[in-house]
């Protein structure tokens, strides 16, 4: 690979969130699905973000990303807010309202690759406007593997642009409300199966502290959740996981279906740090050592014994 090209490119949200808990509130917040699928993915590949944030976006964040070896080349500032998220968590932290949206200098987000990011073999294209999502695609010379998130918001309103995305990607992760509301069917199994005839090869279907399901090529797998014993902050646990998982996907010579539920198990553990901590604190104090002792850990209660 070139010099200067990232293993991987992470294309989405970068935000400052307000977050009440049962426990306590805390403002201005680093947020975004940029900011927690670049920190999970930086402790397996060198990954590159695409955001947009405005004049007001303090520097220690853009210090911190570059502390954590992020390569900040695509992030754009311009004049203006940088997007703000309000929202309160109810007190089984499943259930959340939504305060306030500020999109501000997102609301004109166009993704513009640097010419390196566009030769990277691997792209996450976090939950933004399908539209953007195929125009990041438009850039990209030959990806080896592209995964792609979305929403319920997007399969509403603008689900022929959606489509047209589902079938350019090898992998689409979603959760189980949203997988039944693409797809029109209540059983899981079923619905990944319709998901998988839209196009992708794998579908990840995501069930929070129930873990994730895996409909591959070869046929299904089940990834626990990662047991953690004081739930904080729940936000940006999926991007987490996603990004968690493509990093270590960007280190493997062959993507199989073997490699994407190993993805996940790692996507799994570094997903279960962010949520023990608020915002980006569990992952920018994570090593490599606590990620591999909770990966054998996480092995261990998934084995069954005969």
């Amino acid at each position: 690979m070139r010099r200067g090209v990232p293993a991987l490119v992470v294309v989405g949200s970068i935000g400052l969130d307000t977050i009440e808990t049962p426990e306590t509130r805390r403002a201005d917040v680093l947020g975004g699905s940029v900011s927690y699928a670049c920190s999970a993915a930086r402790f397996f590949a060198r990954v590159g973000m695409v955001g947009v944030v405005g004049t007001d976006f303090p520097a220690a964040h853009r210090r911190l990303y570059r502390r954590l070896g992020i390569d900040t080349t695509g992030l754009q500032i311009v004049e203006g807010r940088t997007f703000r998220w309000s929202g309160v968590y109810e007190p089984d932290f499943i259930n959340r309202r939504t305060l306030s949206t500020e999109l501000n200098v997102f609301a004109d987000f166009m993704p513009e690759l640097p010419p390196a990011y566009c030769e990277a073999p691997l792209v996450l294209l976090g939950n933004i406007a399908p539209a953007l999502q195929r125009h990041v695609l438009d850039q990209m010379r030959a990806p080896r593997f592209v995964a792609a998130d979305t929403m319920d918001l997007w399969i509403r309103t603008t689900r022929a642009d959606l489509d047209a995305v589902i079938r350019r990607v090898d992998l689409l992760t979603l959760n189980d409300s949203e997988a039944r509301l693409l797809t029109g069917r209540h059983d899981l199994k079923e619905a990944a199966k319709a998901v998988r005839r839209m196009g992708p090869r794998y579908v990840v279907i995501k069930k929070g502290e129930h873990g994730a399901m895996l409909l591959h090529p070869d046929g299904l797998s089940l990834i626990p959740a990662f047991p953690v014993d004081r739930l904080r902050d729940p936000t940006g646990a999926g991007d987490a996981f996603a990004g968690a998982m493509m990093g270590w996907l960007a280190g493997r010579r062959r993507i199989g279906p073997e490699a994407v539920a190993h993805g996940m198990v790692a996507g799994s553990v570094v997903a279960s740090f962010a949520v023990e901590s608020f915002g980006l604190d569990g992952l920018t104090r994570l090593d490599r050592g606590g990620i591999e002792t909770r990966r054998r850990a996480l092995r261990a209660m998934a084995s069954v014994f005969g």
